[in-house]
């Protein structure tokens, strides 16, 4: 299951946030060797993008918790479908018309 997920840390200030910051890149890094986790940027400011991709909700529920141990923050989820597998189901539709 593909979910994009946009994060927005609590204003705290960035100086306090440094070590922080640096312990969830060492956090995430396994995930991206994994292929838990597709993609993850930096947003300019404050915050990050990535692409997971999870067996179920209750392993993105274990992920951005911990997630948010590392680094407060609120998520914002998008759950996404694969372009292969959404131009499937256009296709079976239309033929069905």
């Amino acid at each position: 299951m593909l979910v994009m997920v946009i994060t927005t840390p609590r204003a705290d200030p960035p100086s306090t946030m440094t070590r922080r910051r640096q312990k969830l890149w060492r956090w995430i890094a396994p995930k991206l060797k994994a292929r838990r986790v597709h993609w993850v940027y930096a947003r300019p400011g404050r915050g990050a993008v990535a692409l997971f991709d999870v067996d179920s909700h209750e392993q993105l529920h274990a992920l951005l918790n911990e997630w948010a141990e590392i680094i407060p923050a609120t998520f914002e989820l998008y759950p996404l479908i694969d372009a292969a597998a959404a131009q499937r189901y256009l296709t079976k539709k239309t033929a069905r018309r």
